[in-house]
Parts: C-alpha cells; sequence; structure tokens
C-alpha cells in the first residue's frame, strides 16, 4: 500500500513530527510504502488565482513540488497530515499547498455543483496546538485546524478514518502514552483497511 504524510510543523522535534514518525514507523514496519514529506521544505509559488486550472486540469505555474506531491497524493492509498494550530487553522504553508491542488482534488459539474475527485481515498489528521485542553476544543484553536482541514479532505472525497487534537503544547511537550498508542492505531487501521 502508498502512503503520504504531510508534515507542515516546520520543526523537526515537534509533537506533530514525533507523532508523523511514530504513524510512519508503524507503516512501514507493516511492508507498506510510506512517502514522508516535510511541506516547509518544498519549493513553490502560491496560487495566483487565475482559475484557468478549473477548465485545463492543469496549473499555469511551472512543474515544481507543489505539483509534483499532488501526483504523490493522486497515486496514494491515504493521506496523513500533520499540521500546528495557526491561530485557529492550518499552517500558511499548508493552506498554500492545498490552493495550488484544487484542479487535482475536485471538479466542478455543469451547475457548479463540486466533484470529489480523490474517492475512496482515507485520511487522518493530526494536530497540535499550544492552548490547553479543553479550551484548544471550545475556542477552536486545534478544533478549527481540524475543521479547515476537513473541509479540504472531505470535499476532495477522502474519508476521515481519525484524528487526533493535542493541547496544551507549551507545557506539555512530551507525548503521553494515550497519544503513541492512538498514532500508533490510526497506522494499524489504515494498514487493515487496505490490506
Amino acid at each position: 500500500m502508498k502512503y503520504v504524510i504531510l508534515n507542515a510543523s516546520p520543526r523537526p522535534n515537534s509533537n506533530i513530527s514525533q507523532m508523523l514518525g511514530i504513524v510512519r514507523n508503524e507503516l512501514l514496519a507493516c511492508g507498506d510504502r510510506v512517502l514522508y514529506v516535510d511541506v516547509c521544505k518544498l519549493q513553490f509559488r502560491p496560487c495566483i488565482g487565475c482559475m484557468k486550472c478549473r477548465s485545463t486540469h492543469d496549473c499555469v505555474m511551472p512543474d515544481d513540488d507543489a505539483k509534483q506531491v499532488l501526483h504523490l497524493v493522486q497515486d496514494c492509498d491515504a493521506l496523513i497530515v500533520g499540521s500546528p494550530c495557526y491561530w485557529g487553522n492550518m499552517t500558511g504553508q499548508l493552506k498554500m499547498l492545498f490552493d495550488r491542488w484544487v484542479y487535482g482534488m475536485m471538479d466542478h459539474s455543469e451547475s457548479g455543483y463540486p466533484i470529489p475527485l480523490l474517492k475512496d481515498k482515507k485520511a487522518v489528521i493530526i494536530t497540535t496546538c499550544s492552548t490547553p485542553w479543553p479550551f484548544n476544543i471550545l475556542f477552536k484553536q486545534s478544533a478549527g485546524t481540524v475543521r479547515a482541514l476537513k473541509e479540504v479532505l472531505c470535499w476532495s472525497g477522502f474519508k476521515i478514518a481519525g484524528v487526533l487534537q493535542k493541547g496544551g503544547t507549551l507545557k506539555n511537550k512530551e507525548l503521553s502514552s494515550r497519544e503513541i498508542a492512538k498514532c500508533r492505531s490510526f497506522a494499524n487501521k489504515l494498514h487493515h483497511k487496505h490490506s
């Protein structure tokens, strides 16, 4: 099976990076193919809003990392996305990447109704924020990040197979045994769905 992990954290040892690393290692141990992408290291320009991709089904930008990674996502069985919460949303780099991918993730019918292009794929969402629990959810911080990611993924056809929100990262820098177990569980769930 093929999996793509998008790590939107700019810090290699962050909670997001650690949790995505656990998922990656578990999937690799099952013999699966895992492509790990550090979103912050990608070289690409932001969408310019020309809307030409809606009719041509290709971006007018030259071939760059955004186009290359989109092909990987289109070809994968499942996507695992990890993003820290920035102002109740995903990171800017991850949002720019999804903006560039619209033409490859969804289309529109003649009447303008969205048509998902990535149906039958699974997705897992992992997010962290400094706002402590339960305020990270009540104040729509990590919950806002999950909502924004679900908006992109669900309209593209992904079925959400799991969500993990970790709040209070300023004081809780270490992963809990529950969080580690949940990451392992995500990998197990994804692997068994496709085997």
